[in-house]
């Protein structure tokens, strides 16, 4: 048998974690056919079939999954410990997946992210934008954003926004036309604007809380998003009640564009902690970005 490539060993690990040689020639940096080829010929070197291809997406063999748990966490290792040593240079550099949500990226992480890639063009950051929980060691991630309540216990959490609260929506003349929602059942008469979470696959339930008592509703409308900013433009076109993030309807609600609903149905939670494994967390690279997201009350 020829001598194994590293390299082809890494990009193997990268297709059976993406399980599509678009996303993972696209993660990588390369022509698909050339990814294509590399994994053949590791393939053809190791005198076995490693991945199963069907027309929309890949999945390793059996013989596949137990090269990928004996070489992926050498190669973590191997690309840790690389990492460590490019930051004894003068200055900090190196690259950090995170998954998080369009919201957590728009209101809490790009702010405080800018100023701090901007001061380290040597650091680089890819954020893969997904309504829905990801697992972050299998899907190759350094660290995710999730709300506190969500987050793994086996996972390091890092506070890193304020508590938020989701918020019923919608414009003044929908709610003179079709009436206003005084309890969370009244909103199954309503055209409810849908959200549904892309990993999961389902519609999310409205959540909501009084004096102790939890009610989700499993409301009904015209539109489905996975968006909440899609949502909150259809609710300020009169399309009906939106269910979002107070961050993003505040300010609409306090000019008069939208009317905030069952506003003491509507208690405030933890916000957005990044989460990651502890072997992440001594590499000074990331200990840029933890520091940078932080959140500092007051």
């Amino acid at each position: 048998m020829s001598k194994t490539d590293f390299n082809d060993l890494m990009w193997f690990r990268i297709v059976a974690e993406e399980r599509n040689f678009t996303r993972a020639a696209a993660r990588i940096g390369v022509a698909q056919s050339t990814l294509s080829h590399t994994i053949k010929r590791l393939e053809t070197n190791m005198g076995i079939r490693l991945l199963t291809r069907t027309t929309r997406s890949v999945a390793p063999t059996p013989a596949g999954e137990r090269l990928l748990a004996t070489v992926a966490p050498r190669l973590t290792e191997i690309e840790d410990e690389i990492a460590a040593l490019m930051e004894l240079r003068d200055k900090p550099s190196g690259s950090i997946r995170l998954t998080l949500s369009d919201h957590a990226l728009e209101t809490v992480v790009w702010p405080k992210l800018k100023p701090v890639l901007a001061k380290h063009p040597d650091v680089s950051v890819e954020f893969s934008l997904d309504s829905g929980l990801r697992n972050i060691v299998e899907d190759g991630f350094d660290a995710g954003v999730r709300l506190g309540e969500s987050v793994e216990k086996d996972m390091i959490a890092v506070r890193i926004g304020p508590d938020w609260r989701m918020v019923a929506v919608s414009s003044p003349d929908y709610f003179a036309n079709h009436g206003v929602p005084e309890h969370p059942q009244d909103l199954l008469k309503h055209n409810c604007i849908n959200m549904r979470h892309e990993t999961r696959g389902g519609l999310y339930p409205w959540e909501f809380e009084k004096d102790g008592q939890e009610l989700n509703v499993r409301v009904n409308g015209q539109l489905t998003f996975n968006n909440s900013y899609a949502m909150m433009d259809a609710a300020l076109s009169g399309m009906g009640i939106a269910f979002v993030p107070n961050s993003l309807a505040d300010d609409h609600v306090a000019s008069g564009a939208l009317q905030l609903v069952l506003d003491d149905w509507s208690p405030f939670f933890d916000g957005y902690f990044l989460y990651y494994p502890t072997r992440r967390q001594n590499l000074p690279v990331f200990r840029l970005i933890v520091e940078a997201l932080r959140h500092r009350k007051g």
